[in-house]
C-alpha cells in the first residue's frame, strides 16, 4: 500500500492541493492501480510484437466528391474588408 508521504509527494509534484481526506482516498486509489499493473506484469507478451494502437486502424473517411461551393457574396457578406472576392487582411510579417 502506497503511504500517506507518497500520495502528498505526488499531489506537490502535480500542484494538487488535497485535504486530509483525500489523502486517504488517492492513497487506497493509487494503491489498487499499482496492484492491477503488477497483475498485468506478469502476462506473457514474448510473442507479441510492439503496437501503437490496441486494433487495427482503417480509415472510415466519406468518397471526395466535388460539390458547388457558395457563391462569393455569401462567404464575405460579413467580411470588413474584401478585395477581387478575397478577405483582405493586414500583413502578418513586416520588415522582410
Amino acid at each position: 500500500m502506497i503511504d500517506r508521504e507518497t500520495v502528498k509527494n505526488v499531489a506537490k509534484l502535480a500542484r494538487l492541493g488535497l485535504s486530509e481526506a483525500d489523502i486517504e482516498i488517492f492513497q487506497n486509489q493509487l494503491s489498487v492501480i499499482l496492484q492491477n499493473i503488477a497483475i498485468l506484469q506478469e502476462a506473457d507478451v514474448s510473442g507479441v510484437s510492439p503496437t501503437a494502437h490496441a486494433s487495427r486502424l482503417t480509415n472510415i473517411m466519406r468518397m471526395d466528391v466535388p460539390q458547388p461551393s457558395y457563391a462569393p457574396e455569401v462567404l464575405l457578406a460579413n467580411a470588413p474588408d474584401q478585395e477581387e472576392n478575397c478577405l483582405k487582411v493586414n500583413a502578418v510579417l513586416e520588415g522582410e
